[in-house]
């Protein structure tokens, strides 16, 4: 089967540009001009990866990306930011709203296949049969073969990343993991992420688990504690 991806842009050209070249290698394509249509067709069409531009009316693309992290059917989907702007603040609240990769246009063609290549072949290589091991510690249970977080009673919902992210700190008590590492293994080497990125995510994680369970090691990077 296809991969599948939603495109999301206010500018029609651009929509059409993007669809055709990601159609043309081979991409079950859907598109959609706000972010409100693209909550609705994320629902509808399980994307594997969203494409969204941030700037966009009936909705901007942060927090239509909120509204589909919301949905636990979508956390998988990796959401790929698309906009002229390049402003350091609207990175992180991309980041923050659940974003997992961050592209600004003009776009280019073969630079753009590129990164959406890397992409679904990490996907793909995720999401094959997997025997993970299931992680206990005290109260919180980390399931990676199901991609469920449970603390105590209360199941958790993390987007993919959050939970690739914990499940990497929390596999290995008490290491220290630099941020290196950490892009590394969660995000990969064919994915520009900025170092922001990891804060965020941390924060995200310590919102819903607890502060005490994640260690910041000043300069270095995190360590799960437990």
């Amino acid at each position: 089967m296809s991969s599948k991806i939603l495109v999301v842009d206010d500018e029609v050209d651009i929509v059409e540009f993007i669809c055709y070249n990601l159609e043309k290698e081979g991409y079950a394509v859907q598109s959609a001009n706000s972010g409100r249509e693209a909550v609705e067709k994320a629902k509808s069409f399980q994307p594997n990866l969203i494409i969204m531009d941030v700037m966009m009316p009936q909705m901007d693309g942060i927090e239509a990306c909120r509204k589909i992290r919301e949905n636990e059917d979508l956390n998988k989907s990796f959401i790929m930011f698309l906009t002229a702007r390049n402003e350091e603040y609207s990175e992180i609240a991309g980041f923050d709203a659940g974003g997992d990769d961050y592209v600004t246009k003009p776009i280019k063609p073969r630079a753009l296949l590129s990164r959406v290549h890397a992409i679904m072949k990490r996907q793909n290589a995720q999401s094959e049969p997997d025997a993970g091991e299931v992680l206990t510690h005290g109260v919180l249970i980390i399931n990676p073969n199901e991609y469920i977080v449970k603390l105590g009673d209360e199941k958790l919902s993390l987007p993919r990343k959050e939970f690739d992210l914990l499940y990497l700190l929390a596999s290995k008590p008490a290491k220290v993991f630099t941020r290196e590492k950490i892009l590394r293994k969660v995000w990969g080497t064919d994915v520009f992420v900025v170092d922001r990125t990891i804060d965020v995510h941390i924060r995200k994680i310590r919102e819903k688990i607890g502060d005490s369970k994640i260690e910041t090691v000043k300069g270095v990077g995190y360590k799960f504690v437990g």
